[in-house]
């Protein structure tokens, strides 16, 4: 589809030629690049896996963990965060190239790119940081939650991973977020007064209203909302601002406001659940199989991690029924959300803004409908036009 050069009949009416071949290009490049990562991904699993390459780093940590601290193989967790940080550090090392290549190649070509290799960096140590500090303490309570709770573990698990989702979306806006972008009230103004009443008509508690400086990085654009009760915020992007109007903005705040009203957040979250259910019962039948373990060389211990490491690539089917479903989902409330934004008026502004925002996004017009129904979570330009029309 993205070889194209002529327009779909379905487009023609608001997709220019120029555009169309743009964003096709645009879409060609990060095909391209996906395609060598996944590549060099299956390639690096491979001589992983051939040379033994996990037993070694599980025994070296232990090596460490003896050194340093004096602990022994009894203390699990402890080797096991050494080995979650190291083998983090690596993946995230080996995938600078990649990533420097998307950004300041594939984003810079097509003038997406705002940021500079100083930025980048800064991100990447933040990010790795956050990641060792944060996934360490997870990581932690995770294997002690399994040591402790027997064979039916997984029930455990789903109460503790609950807890982390709740603490996690409590402080990430409000502590992690801020780390990497800057947040500003939205000025007093025709926008914030309409945006104010927009709440006000749908009774959505709307506490702060907030521009985060999304160009600082990228010529992308979004809108997002977040808080528990009666303590919501609303985040719109300074390129969002720039590249639709007020009554736009409103009509994507709607469609927003949909999900709200229609507990799309909590209906995800729930799945989410489930999802977690699926795969620590499944975990939990084959945790304690030596075989797996001794198949991959680890002959003296069956360590929770890496069982549940090796476990992740017997799941990998399974994780492909689960997305597919999940994005089915997904799909469905983008198409409740727009009704609902079309139910309060706003159907015009939210099929243009939908349009302005795909085409400044170069997002593919023009999809292959077997592709986009299992990969895609949200439907398809064409197929949100036509239900908002009808």
């Amino acid at each position: 589809m993205l070889h194209k050069i002529n327009r779909p009949k379905a487009i023609k009416s608001f997709v220019s030629l120029q555009s169309f071949l743009e964003a096709n290009a645009y879409g060609l490049d990060k095909s391209s690049l996906k395609i060598v990562q996944s590549l060099y991904e299956q390639i690096k699993t491979t001589i992983v896996f051939q040379f033994d390459i996990l037993p070694w780093i599980w025994q070296a940590t232990g090596k460490i963990m003896e050194s340093i601290f004096g602990y022994g193989p009894e203390y699990e967790i402890t080797q096991s965060v050494l080995f979650f940080v190291s083998t983090s550090v690596m993946s995230s090392l080996t995938n600078i190239p990649f990533d420097l290549y998307g950004t300041f190649v594939i984003e810079e070509k097509h003038g997406f790119n705002k940021q500079s290799i100083g930025l980048y960096f800064g991100d990447f140590f933040k990010t790795l940081a956050l990641t060792g500090v944060f996934g360490s303490l997870v990581l932690s309570g995770l294997l002690w939650v399994i040591k402790m709770t027997g064979t039916r573990f997984y029930l455990y698990v789903m109460v503790f991973m609950m807890a982390v989702q709740f603490i996690g979306i409590t402080i990430y806006p409000t502590f992690i977020q801020p780390l990497f972008n800057k947040f500003t009230p939205l000025e007093e103004g025709e926008l914030r007064t309409a945006i104010e009443e927009l709440a006000t008509r749908v009774d959505f508690p709307l506490k702060k209203l907030y521009v985060v400086d999304g160009s600082k990085r990228s010529g992308h654009s979004n809108a997002y909302m977040y808080g528990f009760f009666k303590n919501k915020r609303i985040v719109l992007f300074d390129t969002l601002i720039k590249q639709t109007n007020l009554e736009e903005v409103c009509a994507i705040l709607a469609h927003e406001l949909g999900h709200w009203k229609m507990s799309h957040v909590v209906k995800m979250l729930i799945f989410g659940q489930l999802q977690l259910f699926v795969i620590f019962y499944l975990f939990s039948l084959v945790v304690a199989q030596r075989k797996m373990y001794s198949d991959f060389n680890f002959t003296t211990s069956q360590p929770i991690l890496i069982g549940f490491t090796l476990y992740q690539y017997l799941y990998q089917p399974v994780d492909s029924l689960v997305t597919f479903i999940f994005n089915k989902l997904s799909r469905k409330h983008e198409f409740e959300a727009d009704a609902y934004s079309k139910s309060l008026g706003y159907a015009k502004p939210l099929r243009d803004g939908l349009i302005k925002l795909h085409l400044e996004n170069k997002g593919n017009v023009n999809p292959d409908p077997l592709y986009s129904a299992y990969h895609y979570s949200h439907p398809p330009l064409v197929e949100r036009l036509n239900a908002i029309e009808q």
